[in-house]
């Protein structure tokens, strides 16, 4: 009843994995938003089938489109290009092999014992964010990098400590390790405002004031050892203005009903939520 689970929980997040990936793919310098591609709709990686969400042959496809169209085979793309072994190690880079230490009870490790597969099969789907399982507060510090600048933060709620006897103690925690080039976290969170300003409903939810940058994210979720049909994860991620963030906003909802995919589930609540924190805390305009 008085579990956290955002803390300690641990969930396949699906596609908000994605912008992690494009960075690894930016970083080592293996791909840029317009690299291209040919995508046939699906691939078959170690005698498996691995499809975009709608199957559909795009033909030759840039970086770009990937993300903002959240395609599986560009990301497979990506890990062939960097190879399994440096995709594992900027993985456990962001942080997704140790707890974040937030200062909460209980937090969950992640399971990801998958990134030390030695088959192809299981790096693909991990990099659409399937195969592994993450807690939301560690997804948080991954994604983190890409607003901050390539830095990993150390997420906590608690800033200061007063004491009884008159004491104050502040708490205060060092930069993080830089995982990521800036010119390459900038990269990203320009792929990803480009996402909200043409690709997400057709750029109707685009503020014209402000950059936003986001990512949505569908989930399967095992079920006995299988993937159900009828059941999924939705997620959504965003920071802005995303050139100089102010907030990051982190939403999932699980097993919804009657919407299939994220950007149908969370795209208004995170918007209200944004538009709400720009007009409150009086945030100036960024465009």
């Amino acid at each position: 009843v008085f579990s956290d689970p955002l803390v300690e929980n641990v969930y396949e997040m699906g596609s908000i994995i994605k912008p992690l990936t494009v960075a690894i793919g930016i970083d080592t310098g293996k791909i840029t938003a317009d690299t291209t591609y040919y995508d046939k709709g699906f691939i078959i990686v170690n005698n498996k089938k691995i499809s975009n969400f709608d199957g559909k042959e795009r033909g030759v496809t840039p970086m770009q489109t990937a993300l903002s169209d959240s395609l599986n085979v560009g990301m497979a793309y990506i890990v062939r290009k960097v190879g399994n072994d440096v995709f594992s190690e900027y993985m456990y880079k962001f942080g997704l092999d140790t707890k974040t230490n937030i200062d909460l009870p209980n937090e969950a490790k992640n399971l990801i014992s998958n990134l030390k597969s030695p088959r192809d099969i299981e790096h693909v789907t991990a990099s659409f964010g399937q195969g592994i399982a993450l807690s939301p507060v560690s997804t948080v510090r991954a994604l983190s990098t890409i607003a901050n600048g390539g830095y990993l933060i150390h997420p906590h709620v608690v800033t200061k400590i007063k004491y009884k006897v008159g004491v104050t103690k502040d708490i205060a925690y060092a930069p993080g390790e830089q995982v990521i080039q800036k010119k390459t976290a900038e990269e990203v969170t320009r792929m990803m405002v480009r996402s909200v300003d043409e690709y997400l409903r057709a750029g109707k939810l685009k503020l014209p004031n402000y950059s936003v940058a986001v990512k949505t994210g569908t989930a399967q979720i095992a079920v006995n050892g299988r993937y159900s049909e009828d059941d999924f994860l939705h997620s959504f991620v965003g920071f802005f203005p995303a050139y100089n963030p102010r907030f990051l906003i982190f939403m999932y909802t699980v097993k919804p009903r009657g919407v299939r995919y994220g950007s149908e589930s969370l795209s208004d609540p995170f918007f209200d939520i944004t538009k709400f924190l720009l007009n409150y805390y009086e945030i100036p305009p960024d465009r």
